[in-house]
């Protein structure tokens, strides 16, 4: 690719000569595609792993095959009356079909990712927001049947047209889905694979000349309000990520990616995806459902044995549970490295990964806003322990403090502000908001607070925003909140993340309690559980307090909240070991929240090992 390897943060500054058009004239992902197919042919572009039990021959997409497939998809949106500005949503596991239809959607107009996993009454609201035109989902398969919720939506719409869906059946030998011809509705029901297969494959049927700046996607972002955000991203947007990731994760032409992350995410779209198909890698795409399958995890070691991976990526969750797998008999040499995002990683789990699999483990950094990477650590350089690495080339990432929209000033070195991101990967503002989301000049505020060293090296200290990042999950707080205040006998709530040593965060709730009412913790929980829209976000712990702690002007104050669960969460956890002691936690300027442990000098080394699952600073000392 004509760059050397990425060792520091001068190599980085010496990439950044010119401006990066000047090495990369693609204008559009469909012209990626375009120029992946002529480059590398036949080569095998989407390898997939219907059962993922790790004997199985792999389903191969070649470069050619993709294209030609994306190109129908494509014709068949624009059949369907699919322009530039229309919206196409899919609510699709990982599938061939899947990437078809993100990429045949973004050439003839803009495609919008869905969860499949949301509550139905979630996905109807982003369904709306985005106005769509056509959905496209999946036939029933045991496990998972997304079709009857999704035909329901689509009546309640009025602006899906008609509804698509993606027949897995041939993949697993049964016959092809028997589908209804509309919805109970009266809506089209459309089979995709039959309907795609009529198609031109050698070229678009219509004419459309794709600029750098038209919006290519949509992704939904938690955010903080409660109501559906969707974050576009342009064409220049995911073109810039696709071409400069290769560089950054020494990806190369003939590499394995092993995807096992959702494709509704943007790490599996453009990480494990279109950065694939710029560099001729290989995505070996594991089950519908990923990760999330029976036996996927247990058959993980086996898979990267049997198909030579080169790279993966996952959250910390993930790489906790795959120390509980065997490997013996394993050769893992292929692995050049996994990559690990979306939540932060504890040292306990970083050591003890590397030390279990002989894989290096690469922590980095990126936002939903940002397209998906902002940040890696080098690797052909120093890898920092708790760091996200260094910038992207050609993009910019400091620490600022921020007030009334705009940067007031940049950090000093190992100052904390808030972590903020600029360049060609960073999208244009939250879909029909002309440009909310942005700071002044272009900055996109990540809600992360940080500090960057001497060498570049960027660290995370605490959030500024609300949101609760459960195993790569985002929880938008104020989903529980606004919950928990219909409860009659609730008056304040406050949701936070409390630590947890597998998923990173769990949510948790403190509420005040109206005058005169009686109920307990316990009922409350239970009544979250039962009401909240989203499984996810139910709390796993309340308690009822007497004032929630607010600030000056009246606002509930969570840093103290967070700093109160934060040590009853690590107390308990060393007390369920017979550690007893005193935990005592503090926010500092620097690291952020730190855990000051007390306890007596024989049980120091097994406490390290308790607390080091956890992503909070801790430092530990026997008592005064």
């Amino acid at each position: 690719m004509g760059f050397p390897k990425i060792r520091s943060l001068k190599d980085i500054e010496a990439f950044e000569t010119d401006d990066w058009r000047a090495h990369c004239d693609l204008q559009s992902t469909y012209e990626l595609l375009q120029s992946s197919a002529a480059a590398f042919g036949d080569k095998p572009a989407i390898s997939f792993l219907p059962k993922g039990d790790g004997e199985e021959t792999p389903v191969v997409t070649s470069y050619v095959e993709l294209l030609a497939r994306v190109t129908q998809t494509a014709n068949l949106f624009h059949e369907l009356g699919i322009g530039a500005g229309d919206v196409v949503s899919y609510v699709l596991p990982n599938l061939p079909e899947t990437h078809e239809v993100i990429w045949g959607g973004e050439a003839a107009g803009i495609i919008n990712a869905i969860n499949p996993f949301l509550e139905p009454a979630t996905i109807g609201k982003l369904l709306n927001a985005a106005e769509t035109k056509l959905l496209v989902t999946m036939t029933p398969m045991p496990g998972l049947d997304l079709m009857t919720a999704m035909f329901e939506l689509a009546d309640q719409s009025e602006h899906i047209a008609a509804v698509l869906a993606v027949d897995p059946a041939p993949y697993y030998g049964a016959p092809a889905a028997e589908l209804p011809a509309t919805t109970p509705g009266g809506k089209p029901v459309i089979h995709f694979q039959n309907a795609r297969d009529k198609q031109p494959s050698d070229k678009l049927t219509f004419e459309r000349e794709i600029k750098p700046g038209d919006i290519a996607s949509l992704f939904h972002t938690g955010g903080t309000t409660g109501t559906p955000k969707l974050a576009p991203h342009t064409h220049e947007n995911e073109v810039h990520q696709a071409w400069v990731l290769p560089y950054v994760i020494d990806l190369e032409e003939g590499d394995t990616m092993m995807c096992g992350l959702p494709l509704f995410h943007v790490n599996a779209v453009m990480a494990s995806g279109l950065s694939c198909f710029q560099a001729g890698a290989n995505v070996l795409l594991v089950t519908p459902l990923g990760f999330r399958t029976p036996g996927v995890i247990a058959n993980t070691w086996k898979m990267i044995d049997r198909y030579k991976v080169t790279s993966m990526s996952a959250v910390p969750t993930i790489y906790t549970a795959l120390m509980g797998v065997p490997k013996d008999g394993m050769d893992l040499s292929s692995l050049k490295f996994a990559g690990c995002g979306a939540a932060p990683l504890s040292p306990e789990t970083f050591k003890g990964f590397q030390e279990y699999s002989g894989v290096k483990l690469m922590e980095g950094y990126g936002m939903t806003e940002s397209t998906c990477v902002a940040s890696f650590n080098p690797m052909f350089g120093e890898s920092r322990i708790g760091s996200v690495g260094l910038r992207l080339p050609f993009s910019e990432m400091r620490c600022g403090i921020v007030g009334n929209g705009k940067v007031e000033r940049f950090c000093e070195t190992d100052e904390v502000g808030t972590i903020l991101i600029r360049g060609p990967h960073v999208f244009p503002g939250y879909y029909k908001h002309d440009a909310s989301g942005l700071l002044e000049d272009g900055w996109v505020d990540s809600g992360d607070l940080g500090r960057e060293d001497a060498e570049g090296y960027v660290w995370l200290t605490g959030r500024s925003k609300d949101l609760i990042i459960r195993g790569g999950h985002n929880i938008d707080p104020s989903m529980i909140e606004n919950t928990l205040t219909e409860h009659d006998d609730v008056a304040i709530v406050a949701a936070i993340g409390q630590p947890d040593a597998y998923a990173g965060e769990l949510p948790c709730a403190y509420v005040q309690l109206a005058p005169g009412a009686a109920a307990d913790a316990e009922e409350i929980r239970g009544w979250a559980k039962a009401n909240i829209p989203e499984r996810a976000a139910a709390p796993v712990y309340v308690e009822v307090l007497e004032t929630i702690p607010v600030t000056a002007v009246g606002k509930v104050f969570k840093p103290e909240l967070r700093v109160m669960a934060t040590q009853r969460v690590l107390a308990d956890a060393l007390n369920a070991k017979g550690i007893t002691g005193d935990v005592t936690v503090f926010l500092d300027e620097k690291k952020g929240m730190v855990a000051d442990v007390r306890i007596p000098a024989a049980d120091h080394e097994a406490a390290g090992q308790i607390l080091g699952e956890f992503t909070v600073h801790y430092e530990i000392a026997a008592p005064n």
